[in-house]
């Protein structure tokens, strides 16, 4: 290893590995996380979101590719989708024609001067190097573009315009609020909705199938109300339960409750049951108990604000009153506020409301 440190190439009969390790380690890769194995590869693959597949489709039939746009909750496929397009045009150029930047990291001006800007201004040829044909142009993908300042995203906007004839543009934002106009109008706009139910339980039914891992549909329909919509965070939560079960194991809903947040319905239902006796003792003595479980407050609230939508007991002024103070104590947990004041101002404020009935 001497060798190695003085030249920079290694002596002879040496190996090219960590010290204190084998061979047989160093030819062991990791596991592939789930959501990567199972991203789409292609833009047919990709779960609901039809609009936007049917146009990328029609581009990959040789219709021009504009500027794109696409926006939406996470863990709905934007990046996903632009990636599966990316491989499709490109082939086996697909790292050399794809530049994908994160903005939440990289969102400044210079880096829009410098990294964007050199990248769109390379020509591309119109051949693969398997000799297919290849459109002329490169992809430049900015990942939560929201997270750009006002002068980068002002920046971009020259760059577009000016190397529009070998550079496409995707901006990937969770809220397009935060894009600035003359950047909205110059991209083709595509909102990403949160996936169903029925597709999420088929994909995590694939997804089963495939690792095999035993799960009936019940425990795959709480995996997706754990994840709310979001597919990368429904495929994280079902390998999280495979991993503390073991391969080929049976998974059951308690198995998904210990390995995620969700918080049981048992406690809510007895939250509600306290507060309808309207004694603030016993609503004090449940927040205690309730806290010793150390359940999240802010996944407490969000469950709470399903059941009491959803009540067939509670009057519509009850419903307003009770959802009005869940906002409150949502932002105020979220700023960093004591939980379990919060809880208690959630029971004091279901109590009201309950005495509105009396």
């Amino acid at each position: 290893m001497q060798a190695f440190l003085k030249t920079g190439k290694l002596g002879a009969g040496e190996t090219n590995k960590l010290p204190g390790s084998s061979s047989k380690e160093q030819r062991q890769l990791p596991p592939t996380p789930w959501v990567e194995k199972y991203r789409p590869k292609t833009v047919d693959d990709v779960v609901e979101q039809p609009e936007v597949v049917e146009v990328l489709r029609q581009c990959l039939s040789g219709i021009d590719f504009p500027n794109l746009l696409f926006y939406g909750p996470p863990g709905t496929g934007k990046t996903s989708t632009i990636l599966a397009a990316a491989r499709q045009i490109f082939g086996d150029m697909y790292k050399e024609r794809i530049l994908e930047l994160n903005a939440s990291d990289e969102r400044g001006i210079q880096v829009i001067r410098e990294k964007v800007k050199s990248f769109a201004q390379l020509t591309a040829g119109n051949t693969r190097h398997d000799g297919k044909p290849c459109p002329p142009f490169k992809i430049i993908i900015l990942d939560e573009a929201d997270n750009m300042t006002n002068a980068a995203q002002s920046a971009l906007r020259r760059t577009m315009e000016k190397e529009s004839h070998s550079t496409r543009f995707c901006l990937i934002c969770n809220y397009v609020s935060r894009i600035i106009e003359p950047l909205t109008s110059r991209c083709s706009k595509f909102r990403f909705k949160p996936l169903g139910r029925e597709k999420i339980v088929e994909r995590l039914s694939l997804i089963c199938k495939e690792e095999n891992l035993q799960a009936e549909n019940d425990v795959l329909v709480k995996v997706y109300e754990a994840s709310s919509g979001d597919l990368r965070r429904a495929i994280n939560c079902l390998q999280a339960v495979a991993r503390l079960k073991g391969k080929g194991a049976e998974v059951t809903v308690d198995d998904v409750l210990e390995a995620t947040e969700i918080v049981p319905d048992k406690w809510l239902d007895e939250l509600l049951e306290v507060c309808e006796s309207k004694d603030y003792g016993q609503a004090e003595a449940f927040v205690e108990r309730f806290m010793t479980e150390c359940y999240s407050t802010t996944q407490v609230i969000e469950q709470l604000n399903q059941k009491v939508l959803y009540s067939s007991t509670l009057t519509d002024n009850q419903k307003a009153l009770i959802g009005e103070k869940l906002g409150e104590c949502s932002y105020r947990s979220l700023d960093g506020c004591s939980d379990y004041i919060q809880l208690i101002n959630i029971c004091c404020a279901i109590m009201q409301a309950y005495k509105l009935s009396s």
